[in-house]
């Protein structure tokens, strides 16, 4: 990792700050004294001696910045600086590590072997407290003389991931550069698309506009020709471009300091009635963006644009009623079924998003909303995604077809557009002092 700025280096420090006291204050209100956060290692797969790209820990990624610090180890004190337990094998078959620049203002230990590293830890822990958390999904075998509530207390990680949702300057800043790669990337991909490339090859355009590795990227990407946009997770890159064109979906992301953006686009091949309703989504996803203010609850957000794509449905002859009896019946939700957007920061979908305090209260979507994955409220500082949807999909839309309402559906027009697939448009937002930022609007008006 190239040395970071001065900038981005006193952002760190007041970020270091800031994280110290939220875990000060949740370690106290959880009861423990002092915590152990693993990295993470690698786990092979079955029956073989190659395993899958990690993802470190985003709790030791808060403290640390760094994907070069596998088997490694935090332990944070209230008051004190943390510890970095660095893992740096003596090693020729892979590249050894180096301690990360991030770790400049922590006491740093280096180990060549995790056994050691483990048992060191251990040891400074047991001196260090009497109750330890121990937060991770790894090095649990040497940690036996924790409270029997001691790994990943849900106590103590309701209290973290609660504040996690606001975001500090450095925080915010890292987000910024993520989302400026994945706009390199789209700006790329959007270019082979039009050169009637196939999904593999748009992909491959886009990581290298991105400069990433796919296992540096927050989330697979979703590159979708045709009918393939209505498959909302598609995972598959075909090699062939289709002999004809209709449109084109992709949902991709970057990474930077271990934080993510998370970004989709959707395009049309020509002219005509799909072409038209990417524009309306898309003024309809910037009026909804228009409404967001401190003290808005996310489910209010969702509900509206359920409303707003009812008068597109309706508006567009999809549907033959007012958008308001769409919405009144529930016929938006088999064209809109997945939740408007998410907190996104350490992780693409980030934890917290149904809390209503740091105790851990939740509050659950309604039933027909089951997929929303936040129901916040938001403030400033914390960002989010925004991003409604539009598709076709045989499944949902033969169900619509066949209830009560099913008499309001046009489905001879919406056959014309099953081959497009669907549209959604996202953009990760975030109110500064109650102003609106839109990182991915900016960064596309900064490639322009």
């Amino acid at each position: 990792m190239k040395q970071p700025d001065d900038d981005l280096e006193i952002q760190f420090a007041d970020h270091l700050a800031i994280v110290s006291e939220r875990w000060q204050a949740a370690l106290g209100a959880a009861g423990f004294d002092a915590a152990v956060i693993t990295a993470g290692e690698p786990v092979n797969n079955f029956l073989d001696d190659q395993a899958p790209p990690l993802k470190l820990n985003p709790h030791f990624l808060q403290w640390c910045p760094s994907e070069t610090a596998e088997g490694s180890a935090l332990l944070i004190r209230p008051g004190e600086r943390p510890h970095l337990f660095f893992l740096r094998p003596d090693d020729y078959w892979h590249q050894p590590p180096d301690v990360p620049v991030w770790a400049a203002g922590f006491e740093v230990t280096s180990f060549s072997e995790r056994t050691m590293l483990l048992e060191a830890v251990r040891q400074a822990a047991l001196r260090a407290a009497n109750r330890v958390a121990l937060i991770g999904n790894s090095g649990g075998d040497a940690f036996h003389d924790l409270p029997e509530d001691g790994t990943n207390p849900a106590g103590l990680l309701n209290h973290l991931h609660f504040e996690r949702a606001v975001k500090t300057e450095f925080e915010l800043t890292a987000m910024t550069e993520a989302t400026r790669k994945a706009v390199r990337g789209h700006l790329s991909a959007r270019a082979a698309f039009d050169a009637g490339a196939s999904e593999f090859e748009i992909n491959l355009a886009y990581l290298g506009a991105a400069g990433q590795l796919p296992a540096e990227l927050p989330y697979q990407n979703i590159v979708a020709l045709n009918e393939h946009a209505g498959v909302l997770h598609y995972q598959h890159y075909d090699r062939r471009p289709p002999s004809v064109r209709h449109s084109f979906l992709i949902d991709a992301g970057g990474s930077h300091l271990g934080y993510a953006s998370d970004i989709t686009r959707t395009y049309a091949a020509g002219s005509g009635l799909f072409a038209e309703l990417i524009e309306q989504m898309d003024t309809a996803q910037q009026a909804l963006l228009d409404q967001i203010a401190a003290g808005t609850p996310y489910l209010d957000l969702h509900v509206a644009m359920h409303r707003r794509l009812g008068e597109i449905l309706s508006d567009s002859g999809l549907l033959r009623c007012s958008g308001e009896e769409a919405f009144d019946a529930g016929l938006t939700e088999a064209f809109f079924p997945h939740g408007l957007g998410h907190l996104i920061g350490l992780q693409t979908h980030d934890v917290g998003g149904q809390q209503t305090s740091p105790e851990g209260g939740q509050t659950p979507p309604p039933e027909n909303y089951a997929a929303l994955r936040l129901t916040r409220t938001l403030d400033d500082r914390i960002p989010v995604t925004i991003e409604p949807g539009l598709y076709f999909i045989p499944q949902l839309l033969d169900a619509a077809l066949k209830s009560d309402a099913g008499r309001h559906v046009n489905g001879a027009l919406i056959e014309t557009l099953m081959p497009c697939g669907g549209i959604r448009i996202e953009d990760n937002v975030y109110l500064r002092d109650g102003a609106l930022v839109n990182l991915t609007r900016q960064a596309f008006a900064d490639s322009a």
